[in-house]
């Protein structure tokens, strides 16, 4: 049987995936790959072009890479200071979420403003003062964690109320 090899367009399932060069039947690729546009034929252009698309795919993964890095390092010595609205006995008014941690990110620093909502891993909300350190997936490769410190907002009534 004859064999020729294709460059696959899209992950085909026990293939390859994108990007990649296999050896399939001349049949299964002249009467389903090729006419479907899931792969095309692996000439020597082709295969060039394949290579240069490899070569910009892995330049720019890599500056990604290095600017989380430099992100994480950067969101590794920060300290978050939030404040949470409390009642008398100490109950929470509200909470903090992801939103207002993205928020204040942003605030702080401009690089953080790359930082997503959806990226800060916080498993429910805040609703207590404390420490907190959450996680923050920066990149699929790289986490970081802050550190917040909520605290309740100072007022003039609670003071007096405990003399």
């Amino acid at each position: 049987m004859a064999t020729v090899e294709v460059i696959l367009r899209e992950k085909i399932e026990k293939l390859g995936a994108e990007a990649d060069v296999v050896k399939v039947k001349r049949g299964f690729a002249t009467n389903f790959l090729l006419p479907q546009g899931k792969a095309f034929e692996a000439t020597k252009g082709n295969l060039r072009q394949i290579e240069n698309l490899k070569a910009t795919r892995a330049k720019r993964e890599g500056e990604e890479l290095s600017n989380a890095e430099v992100i994480a390092n950067r969101l590794k010595k920060q300290r978050v200071k939030m404040e949470l609205a409390t009642g008398e006995q100490g109950k929470a008014f509200g909470s903090i979420t992801t939103i207002d941690i993205a928020k204040e990110l942003a605030r702080i620093d401009k690089k953080f403003s790359s930082i997503d909502r959806h990226d800060i891993l916080l498993d429910k909300p805040i609703k207590g003062t404390g420490d907190y350190e959450i996680p923050v997936r920066i990149h699929p490769d790289v986490e970081a964690f802050v550190r917040i410190n909520v605290s309740a907002p100072a007022s003039e009534g609670a003071a007096e109320g405990e003399e």
